[in-house]
């Protein structure tokens, strides 16, 4: 919770304004009782918190439109960053949705009883519910789009387009399952679809709705994409390096359910280790997943994922750069460095 507050101040954004938003997009919805199981499951979630990265993009996105210049943490010209408009605010609240939904599949998929130390809502309902409280949300979300009286509701629901890449990055972690044969280009599709696009298009989709030129839109869109990587990598990473305790949710659990992730990728180049790995099915018991977690973790594959992590950041720093005629610029670094 610290590091979410000191992120958000650094970049002032006001995050009450953010879950206020999130809670309008049910609370809206006629057709839901507020005291219904869809209604108190979605505003538990939001009341449970969440780094809010991702709508937070999308108002840092929007310092980068048309008046632009009005966005700036310099002494120099020491101009207040306004409120962001509503409709910012409504597409950031879209996005979030989206991706809430998303990590409401992966728990199941994963089989995850604990996420940010808290039940996760399969535990709390059950896999059914769970289920159609996330396809609501993604429903809700492009619906909630469509009733946006803004000349830019076309792009608010082009960006939810996002969705379909999300779908396709679920199936393909589901897909290959125990699959030790997949590539490093297969891993790194499947990363890009499942969390990097959605934080590039948070970036871009700002900047769109704030009529940003294309040329910083796309680079906005690279620079979401590049953090995007790096983000998951290192996600990855936190698997073998952090007990449950720190991560909220078992430790080992990726390599426990099948997820071939970029330290396996690494590891399974060692001929010593390949057997090991290769040796692990749905059936394999905690022990012999664990055993094989700590071969993985004494081996270079940490080192060589933080390493490709680092890489994707350093591609970050020289978008940055191309952006620097832009005072909003600095809050691009305040993200680099969150990740960093």
């Amino acid at each position: 919770m610290e590091i979410r507050k000191k992120l958000h101040e650094a970049l002032n954004i006001e995050l009450e304004t953010i879950d206020e938003a999130l809670s309008q997009v049910v609370l809206t919805d006629p057709d839901v009782q507020p005291s219904s199981v869809i209604s108190e499951s979605i505003l538990g979630l939001i009341r449970s918190g969440g780094k809010r990265l991702r709508p937070m993009m999308v108002i840092v996105g929007a310092r980068f439109g048309e008046d632009a210049l009005l966005y700036s943490h310099s002494e120099l010209t020491p101009k207040p960053i306004p409120m962001p408009a509503d409709h910012t605010i409504r597409i950031a609240a879209i996005l979030e949705y989206l991706h809430m939904a998303s990590l409401i599949h992966d728990d199941i998929i994963d089989r995850s009883d604990l996420r940010r130390n808290e039940p996760t809502l399969h535990k709390l309902t059950d896999t059914y519910t769970a289920t159609h409280i996330a396809n609501y949300m993604m429903a809700r979300a492009i619906e909630w789009a469509t009733l946006s009286n803004h000349d830019d509701v076309i792009r608010i629901v082009g960006a939810t387009s996002v969705l379909t890449q999300l779908c396709i990055g679920e199936y393909q972690q589901l897909y290959n399952q125990f699959n030790f044969d997949i590539t490093l280009d297969n891993y790194l599709e499947k990363t890009r679809n499942k969390t990097a696009l959605l934080m590039a298009n948070c970036l871009k989709s700002g900047a769109e709705i704030a009529g940003a030129a294309p040329h910083t839109c796309q680079l906005l869109f690279e620079f979401g994409e590049c953090i995007g990587m790096a983000f998951q990598i290192r996600d990855d990473l936190l698997d073998y390096t952090h007990t449950s305790g720190d991560i909220g949710k078992p430790a080992g659990s990726d390599l426990r359910n099948g997820n071939v992730t970029l330290p396996v990728l690494f590891a399974l180049e060692d001929p010593l280790l390949s057997p090991h790995i290769r040796s692990l099915h749905v059936d394999s018991t905690a022990e012999e997943v664990q055993v094989v977690v700590d071969f993985i973790t004494a081996s270079d594959a940490l080192v060589r994922s933080a390493e490709l992590s680092t890489d994707y950041l350093q591609q970050a720093t020289v978008i940055i750069e191309k952006l620097r005629e832009y005072p909003a610029h600095t809050d691009l670094q305040v993200i680099l460095d969150y990740f960093s």
